[in-house]
């Protein structure tokens, strides 16, 4: 049995690991081949992990989030261009989506008055501006859904056959 950490400023992947119950040497067997020693660089920040370890740890831990933090907090590429989605609940994501959806339906017209001529004039920037936020917003929202759905496949709550069947159909 390993001994246990006492560190106070633990890292997302130590948490984990250790919200699981598992020692750094029972995560490596879980992770097949990550090695306890690299787990231990990983959580102590000596070393970042590879992608390729991040998405080993978010299957095998059942965390999906895993990898939204590694993008939008580790990676370069991520870091300015993914944003952090937070791990909402189904009707949190829903009412959020739907008030965003009804205050943009109020936009439309204004977005058509601004676009219509390819160009965004000074005096459209500020409301054009406010447009985007609210898409954005309805872009987190649909990556919000798109992480609780792996979530619950990950936890056993929604069959993935069943999901994927439903899209083809």
């Amino acid at each position: 049995m390993g001994k246990r950490s006492i560190r106070k400023d633990k890292n997302i992947y130590q948490l984990t690991r250790e919200e699981l119950g598992l020692t750094r040497e029972q995560a490596a067997e879980l992770l097949e081949y990550v090695s306890a020693d690299r787990i231990e660089k990983i959580e102590s920040e000596r070393s970042l992990p590879h992608p390729d370890e991040i998405l080993t740890m978010a299957e095998k831990y059942r965390k999906p989030s895993l990898c939204n933090y590694y993008c939008s907090h580790e990676c370069p590429i991520g870091q300015q261009h993914v944003p952090e989605i937070a791990m909402k609940d189904l009707s949190q994501i829903t009412l959020e989506t739907l008030s965003m959806l009804n205050s943009l339906e109020k936009d439309k017209e204004r977005l058509i008055d601004i676009t219509a001529d390819s160009e965004i004039s000074d005096a459209e920037l500020e409301d054009f501006l406010t447009i985007q936020e609210k898409l954005d917003t309805i872009a987190r929202s649909a990556n919000s859904l798109r992480l609780w759905v792996q979530q619950q496949i990950a936890d056993g709550k929604l069959g993935k056959e069943a999901l994927l069947s439903e899209r083809r159909d």
